[in-house]
């Protein structure tokens, strides 16, 4: 939900003192307008007659927000040249910005930061201001924008200080995605030493991702919908490395359920398409070998064994501790709330970021932890007949089935899915 009329006082040049912040949010701003003269140059040249681009002050920059709209823009401070862009647009389109700013000690603007979890007692915890829930309650829509300084503020939380964290923001969190949102990622300095780029790299390689036509993903998604919409279970093979044997993962899905596609209404960039399986029938084991980032810390080498739905065993090269916290916070978080098809064939780097990672075409995610309402026809319904898992972790975790990854095999019931030109398509006899 991004837009707003161009005025005069929304330019890129505001960047200009923001210091190791500027050349991002230059180029970021460069995207926005390049993406505004494109648009104004088809609707105002629709017989291809030529002119000057992008002139009249009223012509929407990006299309989403109306008169009046109370827009939440959440962030660190260190993505603040984009924040501020996004505050001026929504200003500009007539709606009203809360800007929620989060200290660098707080993953992702929870209820509480890192400080809660280590010193605040069950009481304290317990103790959230009404005004926090009618903030949250009161606005009609939501953008986040990922980038961190410094996540060392909260990685030093022991799983159970975490678990508790989480466990509190739900409530907000279910508030958050029931409302109109977008997600996007921001460059930082830390963010890009951690994907080991350099800053600059880092910032044309994120703005270069989001620059893809996302209609182009909606052929290709659409041409498996009506098989993955159909399926009654997935089955996954993969191979640990310097194993022969195989792994296989059955995952079940629920009647009164189907996919979604996703390419470019809410995450940015994108690039999936998603299913929430039924929680209680998943069976198996299954090898993730991509690396995501997690508050701050890495977890890669997934191994994960399911009985009845539930994780009984698991390990994890790196971060296995985090992964052992992530899987105990609560009874949904041992199984899965989501199965998706990685559908960007266009991103062409592999990065830890769960809203890079999750989208690389060729890729297959689960998640651990909660469900997806919209994957339902009737999500009441399904949570009373136990076939929607509710949880405070909702992780994404990656495996690659492109030539070199750990993935073998994936069937929607009896038909094989393959991996041509980094792309999900069905295989041909």
């Amino acid at each position: 939900p991004i837009g707003g009329k161009r005025q005069q006082t929304v330019r890129g040049d505001r960047f200009r003192h923001h210091g190791v912040g500027s050349t991002c949010a230059a180029l970021w701003w460069k995207w926005l307008w390049s993406l505004h003269e494109e648009r104004h140059h088809e609707e105002s040249n629709p017989q291809g007659e030529t002119g000057t681009v992008g002139e009249d002050p009223a012509q929407p920059l990006l299309g989403g927000i109306k008169p009046g709209m109370r827009v939440m823009i959440k962030g660190e401070a260190v993505c603040w040249p984009l924040i501020a862009e996004l505050e001026a647009q929504v200003v500009a389109a007539g709606g009203l910005p809360d800007v929620n700013l989060i200290g660098p000690n707080n993953d992702r603007g929870k209820v509480w930061s890192a400080a809660m979890g280590q010193f605040g007692t069950e009481e304290q915890v317990a103790a959230i201001p009404d005004w926090h829930r009618l903030r949250y309650e009161a606005m009609d829509a939501y953008v986040e924008v990922l980038g961190m300084e410094d996540p060392s503020q909260f990685t030093m939380l022991t799983g159970a200080q975490a678990q508790i964290l989480a466990r509190a923001d739900l409530p907000f969190r279910t508030i958050r995605g029931g409302k109109p949102w977008v997600l996007t990622l921001y460059p930082t300095a830390h963010d890009a030493e951690f994907e080991d780029f350099s800053l600059q790299e880092y910032a044309e390689f994120l703005v270069e991702a989001s620059l893809s036509d996302p209609n182009a993903l909606v052929a290709a998604q659409e041409a498996l919908a009506p098989l993955f919409d159909r399926a009654k279970t997935m089955t996954i093979r993969t191979r640990m490395p310097g194993c022969a044997e195989l792994l296989e993962l059955k995952v079940h899905f629920y009647e009164g359920s189907h996919s979604k596609a996703c390419w470019g209404q809410c995450n940015w960039p994108d690039g999936e398409r998603f299913r929430s399986p039924d929680p209680r029938f998943t069976t198996g084991e299954i090898y993730l070998d991509l690396p995501v980032c997690y508050q701050g810390q890495t977890i890669q080498g997934i191994y994960l064994k399911f009985e009845d739905g539930k994780a009984v065993d698991f390990s994890a090269k790196e971060g296995n501790d985090v992964l052992k916290s992530i899987i105990e916070t609560d009874q949904g978080s041992c199984r899965l709330g989501e199965a998706a098809l990685g559908m960007n064939p266009g991103l062409s780097r592999v990065l830890k970021s769960p809203l890079y990672v999750e989208k690389v075409g060729g890729t297959l995610h689960i998640a651990l932890g909660s469900s997806y309402e919209d994957c339902f026809v009737d999500a009441e319904g399904a949570k009373q007949a136990g076939a929607f898992n509710q949880s405070a972790q909702h992780v994404d975790i990656v495996c690659d089935f492109r030539t070199g990854g750990a993935g073998v095999s994936v069937h929607l019931d009896d038909t094989l899915l393959v991996v041509l030109d980094n792309q999900w398509v069905v295989s041909q006899p």
